[in-house]
């Protein structure tokens, strides 16, 4: 693996003399592929556009990114910022300099990449819907060709752009970024199969959500038996990482699967609520883009509340909470109230 390695560290050096003037393209690459996205901002725009896709979107973003944190433990990947300090390889030569940056230092295992496989699995749920709306609206095929040639072009340029940005970063090898879109693009189209996910009980959502959950957990524990430390990287990028305030705690694995978990079962809670079920009829389109205003303005302020990590369990705690309540304010939250307003003022116009 030295050799890989090693190539890897070669590209990255490449992509950091060459393309140094595209710093900041990557780094807005990297941070919009992060599956913090998804749940802030792309789910309560497809929630209303198309409720199913934003119901897909969730659960292929969930099963993706706990599969990646399962794969990530069993694989227990490098990465390229602490790989090339600690490597016997450069024994004999002058050790790769890698630039590091604000999003550089991730916590977790590297392979495989979790940025990646979330870009390319988001996006396949996103141009297939968008390619079903063009049929379903019987869309010239001309037409539809054009149309199915730059959406999937469209999904390459912008996964590559993602890829060489987690390996510009020194976040990731490039075997790393190829992995994770390849499972990425596997997950989505297993995930967009199961036609049980759009009308899944509330007891089905908290079974798998306590499945993964404990699963995860579960599978820790046993490596943690057996004489496995899964918790290797966080010492490593505490030893490495240049400026110890690019060290977040919501990169570790732990905070991961909590965000996930609370994500599936805020879906869940949504979707069956009373509140949900008195408004979910409403397809008036002027409510409809309220609701997706609404949202992604009270979301960015949720977004905002950050957690002291000092002590550990809270911050898992709260994490959980949050994650919960981002997915209750686009299903049910929102709606209701906006219901509710509207319906107040038809009362005072008839009076």
């Amino acid at each position: 693996m030295d050799l890989l390695h090693s190539w890897g560290v070669e590209l990255t050096v490449h992509l950091q003399t060459r393309y140094s003037r595209y710093e900041g393209l990557f780094n807005l690459a990297s941070t919009v592929a992060d599956l913090h996205t998804t749940f802030f901002c792309l789910f309560p725009v497809w929630f209303y556009m198309r409720r199913d896709t934003g119901v897909r979107l969730i659960w292929v973003a969930v099963i993706g990114d706990w599969l990646n944190l399962v794969l990530k433990w069993v694989l227990s990947g490098e990465r390229p910022y602490w790989w090339v300090h600690e490597t016997q390889f450069y024994r004999v030569g002058k050790v790769p300099s890698l630039q590091q940056f604000p999003i550089t230092c991730e916590t977790g295992p590297g392979s495989p990449s979790g940025h990646a496989m979330g870009v390319a699995g988001v996006w396949y749920v996103m141009v297939t819907a968008l390619l079903s709306i063009a049929k379903e609206k019987q869309c010239p095929n001309f037409l539809y060709r054009l149309l199915q040639i730059g959406l999937w072009a469209l999904m390459v340029l912008v996964v590559l752009i993602v890829c060489m940005s987690r390996v510009f970063m020194a976040a990731h090898f490039p075997h790393q970024v190829i992995s994770g879109v390849i499972t990425g693009i596997v997950v989505a189209g297993i995930v967009s199969k199961k036609k049980w996910i759009y009308n899944a009980s509330m007891n089905k959502y908290l079974l798998i959500t306590l499945f993964l959950a404990f699963f995860a957990i579960g599978f820790y524990v046993l490596l943690k038996i057996v004489g496995v430390d899964l918790l290797w990287t966080l010492d490593k990028a505490q030893k490495w990482c240049r400026r110890p305030e690019w060290i977040h705690l919501d990169t570790t694995p732990f905070a991961s699967l909590l965000r996930n978990m609370g994500s599936l079962f805020g879906l869940g809670l949504g979707l069956h609520s009373p509140f949900y079920h008195g408004i979910k009829k409403n397809t008036n389109a002027a409510f409809q883009m309220g609701c997706i205003m609404i949202s992604l303005f009270l979301l960015q302020l949720l977004d905002g509340w950050t957690f002291s990590p000092e002590n550990h369990m809270t911050f898992y705690i709260l994490s959980f909470g949050k994650s919960v309540f981002a997915l209750l304010i686009p299903t049910t939250l929102v709606p209701w109230a906006l219901c509710r307003i509207c319906k107040g003022t038809e009362v005072e116009k008839n009076l």
